[in-house]
């Protein structure tokens, strides 16, 4: 980027929302400074939500007399390894789990993404919430051996499987209870913590108050707002939110009509969803097949999903053909 002539790259905070041709990516840990001057401009308050990690283990302190790599159903590589309990040890572990305690998150009310909930929060909805969850023992037992109770699941985390984060456990606990707590699962007993699991807010605008489907906020036609701060979640997600935001700067730029992805497509309906729900109650949306439009005619539920993909692949297809991003 640097040896690029186009590119001018400025090396200091901005704090201010810069004038002219302007795209804001500055992603959910935007600084309070600029935080601040975007509330300005968007006449009210910046929303947020808690997401939180999972920790990290160090592959050489996992007992592997104890825990065994195995995937789902042995469909693909066994690429996961798979600490087994038995109810007595679920029973001991989960108990201790509830009434652990959390670091002090300094909002009153905890607001956290769905899809990255702590377990600890998980497991006060009920003694079988994980067990159903990150916890899930299904098709996952030993060749020959009773199916476990439960099974905490590690994932590789680098490329030379050294370490690997555990499926699942986004937490905020304390770093003491996470210790202890891990040190609880079979097979971890003696487990090296090399990150911990924290919780971090992630700030972003009431998108449909705030930006159209072109990710161009309502306020100022030559200021777009990209990536995680625009209300979509998910690093393709956002990486999509830019591609909308980049091809109607440059139409913006060059005086031509902007232009919508197909609603039919993944591209499409984020954009489309996030500018047109509700505000009253905005989150955060990762794209699913949910906020597709409905298909219009008749077909099997099994292959609707099919059905989706072949359809935005489709009009996709007459979109680029088309010449509507050139």
């Amino acid at each position: 980027m640097k040896a690029n002539p186009n590119i001018n790259i400025i090396e200091e905070e901005i704090v201010e929302i810069p004038s002219g041709f302007t795209i804001l990516a500055t992603g959910p840990l935007t600084t309070s400074a600029l935080t601040e001057k975007i509330k300005e401009f968007t006449g009210e308050d910046m929303l947020y939500f808690y997401d939180a990690i999972a920790p990290i283990i160090e592959f050489d302190s996992i007992n592997m007399d104890i825990a065994y790599f195995k995937s789902r159903y042995d469909k693909g590589e066994a690429d996961y390894i798979n600490c087994p309990m038995n109810q007595e040890q679920y029973d001991l572990w989960y108990n201790e789990l509830i009434k652990a305690e959390t670091a002090k998150i300094k909002d009153f009310e905890l607001k956290v993404f769905e899809g990255c909930m702590p377990f600890e929060e998980m497991a006060k909805r009920g003694y079988q919430t994980l067990l159903y969850g990150p916890m899930k023992p299904v098709g996952l037992e030993k060749e020959g051996e009773r199916r476990p109770y439960a099974v905490v699941q590690l994932r590789q985390d680098n490329l030379i499987k050294t370490m690997y984060n555990i499926v699942g456990f986004q937490t905020h606990l304390t770093f003491s209870e996470q210790k202890r707590l891990i040190r609880m699962i079979p097979g971890l007993e003696n487990a090296n913590i090399i990150r911990y699991g924290i919780m971090h807010r992630n700030t972003f605008v009431n998108a449909p108050s705030t930006i159209n489907s072109f990710y161009q906020t309502k306020k100022r036609k030559d200021l777009f707002i990209a990536g995680q701060i625009s209300g979509v979640e998910g690093y393709v997600e956002s990486i999509a939110s830019g591609l909308v935001a980049g091809v109607n700067m440059f139409k913006l730029i060059k005086g031509n009509e902007l232009v919508s992805f197909p609603v039919e497509t993944a591209i499409g309906s984020q954009a489309y969803y996030i500018a047109n729900t509700s505000a009253k109650d905005f989150q955060p949306m990762n794209t699913n097949f949910g906020i597709f439009p409905e298909l219009n005619f008749k077909h099997k539920k099994n292959q609707r999903k099919e059905l989706y993909v072949k359809r935005a692949l489709e009009k996709l297809e007459e979109f680029i053909t088309g010449g509507s991003i050139d």
